[in-house]
């Protein structure tokens, strides 16, 4: 029975996997699987408590995501030019996938009839079918409504489709097309070499951590279903906690600065 499933089974289990060859990133799939399944018990009251809240997930050895600052953010929003057939275009997808943090298979997939611009909400199709509400800032929706206005008619070329981004032959847009357009701008502001698919997502969540917002808002703009996903930009948590300890605290100084960062300085000869 679920009842008799405890933490040290699901520690064993583990181990099983790991014993069986399976590689970290494998087993913290796992284990991300397994707290949801256990969760969502918790929710409809089979289970008083989930087993696998406090199961640890190993280290998978990820690197930090890569992300742009605002400087590059501005050039490669910049860079399409308005004059080209499909300028307007690419200028609304950039604008779109910075302010909302949507991955680019959610973009592509967006409809005309999922953006709501009065309201100034988008709403997304993620993974598993899972559908979310995110705010859309206003500098966005007028590039998108531009875009819609005075060049989505003429790529259709009197033709129907009910994809918001369409091709310069009027298709719906791939992931392949978007990533070679985002090459192609980003190589043209020289940043390709920062670039990644994922790399607006990045500077979306990135950003958004540094002006002051909280994980839990964060993850559920990107759609995570697990909090521990959305923890890859605590790099920006750990710089802020510093910076608010440093700010605020009556004693703050070395004493907080070795705190939170654990640099020690040798003390001065009295």
């Amino acid at each position: 029975p679920l009842q008799a499933v405890t933490l040290d089974v699901l520690r064993s289990h583990l181990d099983h996997l790991r014993a069986a060859g399976l590689s970290n990133r494998s087993i913290a799939r796992h284990v991300t699987t397994l707290r949801g399944f256990f969760g969502f018990l918790v929710e409809e009251r089979e289970l008083p408590d989930s087993p696998a809240e406090l199961l640890a997930s190993p280290h998978t050895g990820s690197s930090l995501p890569k992300y742009l600052n605002r400087a590059a953010v501005d050039r490669l929003l910049e860079a399409p030019g308005e004059a080209s057939r499909t300028g307007l275009r690419d200028r609304a997808m950039l604008d779109l996938l910075y302010a909302t943090g949507v991955r680019v298979s959610e973009l592509i997939q967006l409809r005309v009839s999922d953006l709501d611009t009065s309201q100034g909400i988008v709403r997304v199709t993620g993974k598993g079918n899972k559908q979310r509400l995110v705010p859309v800032g206003r500098p966005a929706l007028k590039s998108v409504e531009r875009y819609c206005t005075e060049q989505r008619p003429k790529l259709l070329q009197g033709r129907n489709s009910p994809y918001l981004f369409v091709t310069a032959r009027g298709d719906a847009m791939t992931r392949q097309g978007f990533w070679k357009l985002l090459k192609g701008h980003g190589r043209h502001v020289g940043i390709f070499r920062s670039l990644g698919p994922h790399v607006l997502r990045h500077t979306f969540a990135t950003h958004l951590l540094e002006g002051g917002a909280d994980l839990r808002s964060v993850q559920a703009m990107l759609g995570h279903a697990d909090i521990g996903t959305t923890q890859i930009y605590t790099h920006v948590m750990r710089s802020r906690l510093r910076d608010t300890v440093n700010a605020h605290h009556p004693r703050a100084g070395r004493n907080s600065i070795q705190a939170v960062t654990g640099k020690t300085r040798r003390p001065r000869s009295l």
